[in-house]
């Protein structure tokens, strides 16, 4: 492990120990937010009452609907033969949410659903407009602040007790088929004024059991004084038989089976593993280039071979050989023709003149001038030998480059 890769991971976990020590100081924030999802623990979640409605609805059978709609689950149960017609399952359809969760398509199967001697337990704030136009019911929203509110069942032979709820008293029934309907509960507020908040209502062979007040069934209600008796006494309407409970949440989505969900539902443990995640990204960006030592620069092998032709010459030079230094000059010029150019060197003439001109490209005159030279030499002309030694260097490398 590299220096560097020790220093990001000092940091990280520096900060995620501030983050720790931050947040052992500070109170956990009560969490207000009106799920009513059966796995939450906070206030107006419905843990308690998803431990202790069995014993509730007493010895009932109770199926959850968590991962479909109302509609999906219904009309999966019903048996289309034309000699049935009718549904595989019978009982009452609970739902307990703050507000209406309860798409169009199933509103009308739950009509279909209750004409088969069925039943539902609708325990909302507000219902679908659809359901309240078919039963001929309005709502009014009537908002006082949460203090001396009573909730109380209009039956005395389940319940005369008034309960004292700190809760805002806001939708009622404001209208209902009077010859039809039938009034299981009222509400007041601070000004003493009734309402209808829990009615029954008939539906060809079954019945509707509209309620306006779920934050009774909440955690916070179910724990506080003796509100969980209130609960007790609305529950008590649901008609015998199988229970249907739709539990999913408000934003009609069923709770999610992430891995990371409890860690997205604890704020220390989500800012931790963002920090984590954070940390990664930016190790990344800085290290997205392969990181290598800085290659050498390494001379070029000397030619050895030039540097030996050099020290033999300056050798025959010194020695004042220059015959065979002119030699070897001429040998040498020779062979190179006769390899790169193909031209036969054994007579220096007037055709060899011009098939190297041609061959070469260098001037007629040059080439002439070289052929001269050799040619003198080999005939033994004395003269000074230096001094041939450098005309024939000279005439050779004006033709070789």
């Amino acid at each position: 492990m590299n220096k560097s890769i020790k220093i990001y991971i000092a940091i990280l976990v520096f900060v995620f120990a501030l983050i720790v020590i931050a947040d052992r100081k500070q109170t956990k924030p009560v969490d207000w937010r009106p799920t009513f999802s059966v796995h939450d623990k906070i206030p107006y979640g419905l843990y308690i009452l998803d431990k202790e409605i069995r014993p509730l609805l007493k010895n009932e059978k109770i199926e959850k609907i968590a991962t479909v709609t109302p509609y999906e689950f219904l009309d999966s149960k019903y048996n289309a033969d034309t000699l049935v017609e009718d549904y595989k399952i019978k009982g009452t359809f609970l739902s307990i949410s703050d507000q209406e969760n309860i798409d169009d398509q199933s509103v009308k199967e739950l009509f279909y659903f209750i004409s088969r001697g069925n039943n539902a337990f609708l325990s909302m704030r507000t219902f679908p407009e659809s359901l309240l136009d078919s039963l001929k019911i309005a709502m009014k929203f009537d908002f006082h602040q949460p203090k001396n509110n009573l909730l109380w069942v209009a039956n005395k032979k389940i319940s005369s007790k008034k309960y004292a709820f700190e809760l805002t008293v806001e939708d009622y029934f404001s209208k209902i088929d009077t010859a039809n309907t039938t009034v299981l509960g009222y509400q007041s507020n601070a000004k003493k004024e009734k309402q209808i908040n829990f009615i029954k209502v008939p539906y060809k062979d079954g019945y509707f059991y509209l309620h306006t007040q779920p934050a009774a069934f909440t955690n916070y209600h179910l724990l506080k004084k003796d509100h969980f008796q209130y609960a007790e006494n609305v529950l008590s309407y649901v008609p015998k038989g199988d229970v249907f409970w739709y539990t999913k949440l408000e934003n009609n989505e069923s709770i999610s089976h992430s891995k990371l969900r409890y860690i997205n539902s604890q704020p220390a443990l989500k800012w931790a593993w963002r920090l984590i995640l954070l940390g990664i990204l930016i190790f990344i960006i800085f290290n997205v280039k392969r990181k290598q030592r800085i290659v050498p620069i390494l001379e070029p092998l000397p030619n050895l071979t030039v540097d030996f032709t050099k020290t033999i010459g300056n050798l025959y030079y010194q020695e004042g050989d220059h015959r065979n230094l002119i030699d070897k000059k001429i040998i040498y010029f020779l062979e190179k023709i006769r390899t790169e150019y193909l031209i036969d060197t054994t007579k220096l003439d007037d055709y060899f003149i011009q098939k190297l001109h041609h061959k070469t490209g260098k001037n007629e005159t040059d080439i002439q001038e070289l052929v001269f030279l050799i040619n003198e030499h080999r005939n033994s002309y004395h003269g000074s030998l230096e001094d041939d030694l450098i005309r024939i260097n000279n005439a050779i490398e004006k033709i070789l480059h």
